[in-house]
């Protein structure tokens, strides 16, 4: 059996006869090495360098001598626009006037011809053609004019839904940015199941689908609707702290309401009992595409009322806007207002309690990103929403509190927050994957009180405590979630919860809080049952039995 001979080649580029270059390599066969040099030819090509001459020297042992003589590189003697139309020389924004002179690289003009493509493209003519022309090649160098087939004026027609779907087409044209009667764009038309799959209503069912008639494209999307509208009703058992070697019964009633009419319209209603006496009440609402605007205007109110000491109100107005299929941007004002509810402990204080009759004016803005495979249960990407508000803070001054206790703070002072919570999930195998949640925030102010601080604990944050169980105006924590899937909305999980938590209106208190636990979340024909159990540490609890934390329920979907 004859044996392969090995080929060392050895490559000198010249220009005018001088070595400008020296590269080596070896091969097992001779195709593989005329292959290779075929290469280098048409990479020189590629460059400028059309008639490239060369010399092959075939030595003993395999060693092959390759000569190339570059010659002189073409260069541009003329580029003319042709019949380009100002509107799209506007967007494109070459420098013909720079071209003469310069080496004529195929790739340039290439991406040259694409842009012009590209432009057309996406703005009425997807079936524009470009061309060089009057092509004039000399031994100085190369001249042509572009030449541009528009071809018809194509614009936007109704979107149709195939598949199961209320869903308003008005709708999702203005999501889509697909809106009838403007020019056709490739681009929105290629992200459309992309853009499909960020709105939580809906969901893909097949591929989309394009034609063209009397000079208008229409666009097919197969979409069903999904059961994002949720009843959820959740039960927890905690720790009486008033009678011992008892359970309290703590409730919530949650009830979101998606894509109301087919437009993109929510509302929200949740109520919940933390404790024996603390109740919290809130209510939203939002409307997209406002006037026929791309802006989302959304409200909301929210109502705390906290043991028999205090009860907070604040009314929050949002003015949105989609910047992209995956990113959101919205401004709001903030009204919060916070009233003492019992003040007879504090008529012979000696200084100001640590809760006080206030209110906030703040403004600010919140950005949220999401890039998941699913946005109702994602199992792989990453999300994100950031806040910052900022604004003035009055301390009003209660008449059964002593009136010369007021006189040593400012009562008008300006204060600020900033939130940011971010969600990452991998999935290793069909069946495993992980959630990975890092939160923090940050608020400041000369007379920070207790009752107008962020607060922290139960099942959507830190868990194995009581809901709203820290009052805190720094903190980070991660939750550590692997998961084992065993349905779409089903798994197991696992989890571990760390944190830090200060508080420095109570003298600087700062906590370490952990938590670890298991669950399930079942998905069942009617909705999702959800199971945690909890155990949590930090100093001002102790980890055990007794202040373990059970939450279960049933989240309706429909």
């Amino acid at each position: 059996m004859a044996q392969d001979t090995a080929y060392m080649l050895t490559i000198n580029l010249l220009c005018e006869g001088e070595e400008v270059k020296q590269m080596s390599r070896s091969f097992t066969d001779s195709l593989q090495m005329l292959s290779f040099k075929e290469g280098i030819v048409d990479s020189l090509q590629q460059e400028g360098y059309f008639y490239p001459e060369f010399e092959i020297d075939l030595e003993e042992g395999g060693e092959v001598q390759l000569s190339l003589e570059l010659g002189n590189q073409t260069r541009w003697l003329a580029l003319g626009k042709g019949n380009l139309e100002p509107w799209l020389l506007t967007k494109l924004n070459f420098p013909f006037h720079l071209a003469e002179g310069r080496p004529f690289r195929f790739k340039e003009w290439q991406k040259l011809m694409l842009d012009v493509l590209e432009i057309g493209q996406n703005n009425g003519y997807p079936f524009i053609a470009v061309k060089l022309d009057s092509i004039e090649q000399g031994e100085n160098g190369i001249s042509a004019i572009i030449d541009m087939d528009k071809g018809p004026f194509i614009s936007f027609d109704t979107l149709k839904i195939t598949g199961n779907s209320k869903t308003k087409p008005i709708y999702l044209a203005k999501k889509l940015g697909i809106i009838p009667g403007e020019p056709f764009s490739q681009k929105k038309v290629e992200d459309v199941t992309k853009a499909l799959n960020n709105i939580p209503y809906i969901s893909v069912v097949g591929n989309s689908e394009l034609s063209f008639q009397n000079e208008q494209a229409t666009v097919y999307l197969p979409v069903n609707d999904r059961k994002v509208n949720t009843l959820d009703g959740i039960i927890g058992l905690l720790p009486n702290e008033i009678e011992a070697n008892k359970w309290l019964v703590t409730g919530q009633f949650d009830l979101q309401l998606y894509n109301v009419g087919g437009r993109g319209r929510d509302y929200l209603l949740n109520w919940q009992r933390l404790s024996q006496y603390s109740q919290n009440l809130k209510v939203g609402a939002k409307e997209p595409f406002v006037l026929g605007t791309n802006l989302d205007l959304s409200a909301s109110f929210n109502l705390l009322k906290e043991d028999t000491t205090f009860l907070n109100r604040d009314f929050t107005l949002n003015i949105g806007y989609q910047l992209s299929t995956t990113a959101y941007l919205s401004f709001f004002g903030k009204r919060q207002a916070g009233d003492l509810l019992a003040v007879s402990a504090y008529e012979n204080a000696s200084k100001l309690p640590e809760i006080a009759d206030f209110r906030y004016n703040s403004y600010g803005a919140t950005f949220a990103i999401h890039r998941v495979d699913d946005i109702i249960m994602p199992k792989q990407g990453w999300q994100a929403t950031s806040t910052f508000g900022i604004g003035n803070k009055r301390i009003l001054e209660n008449t059964g509190i002593p009136p010369e206790l007021y006189q040593e703070i400012e009562k008008t002072s300006l204060q600020y927050y900033f939130q940011t919570n971010a969600a990452f999930y991998y999935r290793w195998r069909q069946n495993l994957g992980l959630k990975l949640g890092v939160n923090a925030g940050d608020m400041d102010n000369s007379n920070l009180l207790l009752n107008d601080l962020f607060r922290l604990g139960g099942l959507q944050s830190i868990r194995g405590f009581n809901e709203n169980y820290f009052y805190t105006n720094r903190y980070i924590y991660i939750n550590v979630e692997p998961r084992f899937y065993f349905g779409t909305y089903s798994y197991f999980l696992l989890f571990t919860d760390l944190g830090s938590v200060e508080n420095k209106v109570e003298t600087a208190l700062q906590e370490w809080p952990i938590s670890f636990g298991g669950g399930l979340n079942l998905e069942t024909s009617g909705g999702i049952f959800k199971f945690v159990y909890a155990m949590g540490q930090a100093g001002s609890q102790p980890l055990g039995f007794n202040y373990s934390r059970i939450h279960f329920g049933f989240t309706g979907r429909f």
